[in-house]
């Protein structure tokens, strides 16, 4: 049976927390949001005024706790908090352990041109024992709710937030800064408390208390006005976020070294597995999809809210089905190793990215199975 698809965007009907009517368009081409959603992105608004708003707090040594993941989003934010607008920041990298090498690179580049304090956190043995359980034993929600498909990526960002509030509140600093793009926000969580509580439905009492301790606990009991505020200053600035353009002016300080494409996290075929093994979709189909929903005004306007670009065209719906089949064979070691490669960069290809991003995302899925291992993720 053919699965009906929005004539607009190109999502399938079983997408999560997807309706097609019977002319053929999704309640996302309609405007028909999630209200959860436009809450969120009015408080997060409102955050963002407030920090702008708010004189140096006389008791405390930073203005901000600044999430620096090494990535475009947060260097240029980084750079412009610190040398233009002269913030006293404290750059906080959470050390995922599925970094590339790009942002360790880059991260190195920034300490040495950048003169602040960092403070580089990590915690890999609860990091991957959380994502163990997300991919071995949590079971997915059927036939699921917006953005599930996107579950494993939501609640490991979820935990090094979760970290950098328990470390603002325990050290007295009024706001998180993080570096999400414009589209982002619609996966993560702007009130400290509503972060924590969503973390917790997620994953249970028992692990929450493993990974966190008692410090979970001190959050949800806290005053709201003892509680850092999350800040998302691309949300604020959302009508000038313009990726191609932060590059070119990072590039010309020299102060980023891009990746072939830009993310960065070595799990993104884990993620892609998941999704459609799930949900039946790509794990970046909502990206994809508002691509295509806003391709005239982005002709327009020249601005972006998001900083990756796929093949967003009436194909794309052939071009998915391909990529899940490589990666069913990939993880059911179906065809030989030349066979497997050559498919995926046809794929990437077929998504129009150049060689080198198409090379980098080949190479990242042909390990996919050595990173499943290393992890102690079943495939």
């Amino acid at each position: 049976m053919t699965i009906k698809h929005c004539n607009v965007c190109f999502l399938k009907q079983n997408h999560p927390g997807i309706h097609i009517d019977d002319k053929g368009i999704c309640n996302l081409c309609k405007m028909e949001v999630p209200q959860e959603l436009m809450a969120n992105f009015k408080y997060t608004n409102q955050n963002y005024d407030i920090f702008q708003k708010s004189p140096p707090k006389a008791n405390a040594k930073y203005d901000c706790l600044f999430m620096y993941s090494g990535g475009k989003d947060s260097t240029y934010m980084l750079d412009k908090f610190v040398n233009e607008e002269k913030r006293r920041v404290l750059a906080y990298t959470f050390n995922v352990p599925f970094e590339s090498k790009h942002v360790e690179e880059n991260i190195k580049k920034i300490q040495a041109k950048i003169n602040i304090e960092y403070l580089i956190d990590s915690d890999d043995d609860k990091i991957k024992k959380m994502m163990q359980y997300v991919f071995n034993d949590m079971k997915p929600r059927q036939p699921g709710k917006y953005l599930d498909e996107k579950t494993p990526c939501m609640l490991c960002r979820t935990f090094f937030v979760i970290k950098a509030i328990i470390y603002a509140h325990k050290n007295n600093i009024p706001f998180i800064i993080l570096c999400a793009d414009p589209q982002q926000i619609i996966t993560m969580e702007s009130n400290v408390k509503e972060t924590v509580k969503s973390f917790y439905g997620s994953i249970g009492r028992k692990l929450t208390a493993e990974l966190f301790g008692s410090d979970i606990e001190n959050i949800l009991f806290a005053s709201d006005d003892d509680l850092p505020r999350i800040v998302f200053p691309y949300i604020g600035m959302r009508h000038s976020y313009r990726p191609d353009q932060m590059i070119k002016e990072l590039k010309e300080k020299d102060l980023y070294t891009s990746s072939p494409l830009e993310t960065h996290c070595t799990l993104f075929p884990l993620l892609n597995y998941y999704s459609f093994k799930n949900y039946d979709c790509s794990f970046y189909k909502l990206n994809m999809s508002s691509q295509a929903r806003n391709s005239e005004i982005l002709q327009e306007t020249g601005n972006a809210t998001f900083g990756i670009n796929f093949n967003s065209g009436p194909n794309m719906l052939d071009i998915e089905e391909k990529y899940k089949q490589v990666i069913f064979d990939l993880v059911a070691q179906q065809g030989t190793f030349d066979v497997q490669k050559q498919k995926l960069l046809d794929v990437f290809k077929q998504m129009d990215f150049d060689d080198d991003a198409a090379n980098y995302l080949t190479d990242k899925f042909l390990s996919m199975r050595a990173i499943a291992e290393d992890l102690g993720i079943k495939i």
